[in-house]
């Protein structure tokens, strides 16, 4: 019987929906949910078995009682981490969150030293930073969830814009995520068909402009809270693709260590996603704008990898 375990730390609504999607489809054989709010974490697994059971899937989800119930796992995900609050500076969240990241890690380690970790936490590519850092782990098995839910964005603003093509839509976006990543008109398709034969120059400027807000777009309309079906479904890609040895290329965070010009910086990119996480970095044939777009990118994640450096890493 296929055999694997994954653990999710952190079960708000995007660890919660990550669970349930693996549990339906059967993904994995058993899944592990740790969470701070005991009562919340024992919750959800109950109602996601339950899911599971009628979905006649054979994948078993627990509640951790502590780190140890993460033994032998495969893959961790990790979305814990808080939301900016109002007052609360940018280096403040990405502090806080450094702390908390940390904490994870030391636990991963102490009982999952062998795991491939999918980063889901924000700030998104200084998080992955931070989790390199502080696990020492092979740059392949430390990998940013952010690329495939930005490609999602665009491709439902492709399909808004043509009302047609719904399934067969390819979008490709690349850079850290935020507002400085890089939308990729030139590797976009519809059936194979680039969007530049179907759409005018002003319409996919205005598309690259709602990805970029995508995100944002979600939160206003919402109030309280960000997005999650489609954050977790992009990260159930992932687990699959690694689960499953897929070889499935998808944009992920990842540790540049020249690719693209680049040393010790994360960005998101194109991988090759197998069982050993990221198994080829693949690089794109830039022209200069994107080129320029994606160095003001890492610029953007340099900032903040900067300041952890100097007031988390080296205090």
């Amino acid at each position: 019987m296929f055999t694997k375990k994954v653990g999710i730390v952190g079960v708000g609504n995007v660890g919660s929906t990550l669970a349930y999607a693996l549990a339906s489809k059967g993904i994995c054989s058993s899944i592990v949910l740790k969470d701070i709010r005991e009562d919340v974490v024992q919750a959800m697994a109950l109602d996601i078995s339950q899911a599971a059971n009628a979905a006649k899937s054979h994948t078993i989800v627990t509640a951790a009682k502590d780190g140890s119930d993460f033994k032998d796992s495969d893959i961790i995900v990790i979305t814990a981490g808080i939301p900016r609050k109002p007052g609360m500076s940018r280096d403040d969240l990405l502090l806080i969150n450094a702390k908390i990241m940390k904490d994870v890690i030391d636990d991963i380690k102490d009982n999952a030293p062998n795991s491939i970790i999918i980063i889901v936490s924000n700030p998104l590519d200084a998080m992955v930073y931070a989790a390199l850092k502080c696990s020492n782990f092979p740059k392949n098995k430390v990998i940013g969830m952010a690329g495939i839910l930005d490609s999602a964005r665009m491709s439902h603003f492709i399909f808004d814009k043509l009302g047609y093509g719904a399934g067969q839509i390819q979008a490709s976006v690349m850079g850290g995520h935020g507002d400085a990543m890089v939308p990729l008109p030139n590797y976009s398709s519809v059936a194979g068909v680039p969007i530049s034969e179907l759409l005018s120059s002003e319409d996919i400027e205005d598309i690259v402009t709602k990805t970029k807000n995508g995100g944002l777009q979600i939160v206003k309309l919402l109030g309280t809270g960000s997005a999650y079906y489609a954050p977790a479904h992009s990260t159930s890609l992932m687990v699959e693709a690694i689960l499953h040895n897929q070889k499935k290329i998808y944009p992920c965070a990842v540790l540049l260590e020249g690719e693209y010009g680049y040393e010790n910086i994360v960005g998101g990119v194109p991988v090759m996603l197998g069982s050993n996480g990221v198994e080829k970095i693949i690089q794109l044939d830039l022209n200069d704008t994107q080129k320029e777009q994606f160095d003001k990118s890492i610029s953007s994640v340099k900032e903040l990898t900067n300041t952890l450096d100097s007031k988390f890493f080296n205090k």
